[in-house]
């Protein structure tokens, strides 16, 4: 057989009739011959077309069905195990408080400490769950966004910016959990 990039390789005619047919073709050519001729073999073929057809879709229509099965469980496992790794970050903080209620005699220096460190443990466990105070500093614009305004005083400073933070708020993972109530600046 000719290589196509020697000098002396002629192109295949595509229309010539002694062209080489693959097995596909061959039986392609042989049922749409027997087709013109015989109308009960075309029905016979239409028939077996339909059926194959009818059959994909069936296999096709399973497949939709336990995949939709399936992603419900998995949303329903999601949303039912959703607080396990936030709730688990919490047990020290828990074990903290219970541990301080527990003395009997502890000293107003001991109980301030212990509440210090409780305070550490419960800020850790929700950095690490994403949840972020939002604590405007003074001076800083005012956004409605993440926080609100409870009143508006006058001040020495740009209008609308924050003078004073009277809560701070809280984002988790990018959203407002609960936004930072401000006095903000009033205009001049």
């Amino acid at each position: 057989m000719q290589h196509p990039q020697d000098p002396t390789y002629a192109k295949p005619d595509p229309n010539a009739q002694n062209a080489p047919m693959t097995p596909e073709e061959a039986e392609a050519a042989a049922a749409a011959q027997a087709m013109e001729n015989d109308p009960a073999a075309e029905l016979a073929v239409v028939k077996a077309q339909n059926a194959e057809l009818a059959e994909q879709y069936l296999r096709a229509k399973a497949e939709v069905e336990n995949m939709r099965r399936r992603t419900e469980e998995e949303v329903a496992k999601v949303r039912k195990f959703a607080v396990e790794g936030f709730a688990e970050s919490l047990l020290p903080v828990l074990d903290s408080l219970e541990a301080g209620l527990a003395i009997q005699e502890a000293t107003v220096q001991q109980i301030r400490e212990g509440a210090e460190a409780t305070l550490k443990q419960l800020q850790s466990a929700l950095s690490r769950n994403k949840v972020l105070p939002i604590a405007p500093a003074a001076g800083e614009k005012f956004d409605p966004h993440q926080h609100q305004a409870i009143s508006m005083v006058p001040a020495d400073q740009e209008p609308n910016t924050v003078v004073s933070v009277l809560q701070k708020g809280y984002l988790i993972s990018e959203r407002v959990l609960r936004p930072a109530l401000v006095t903000v600046a009033a205009p001049k």
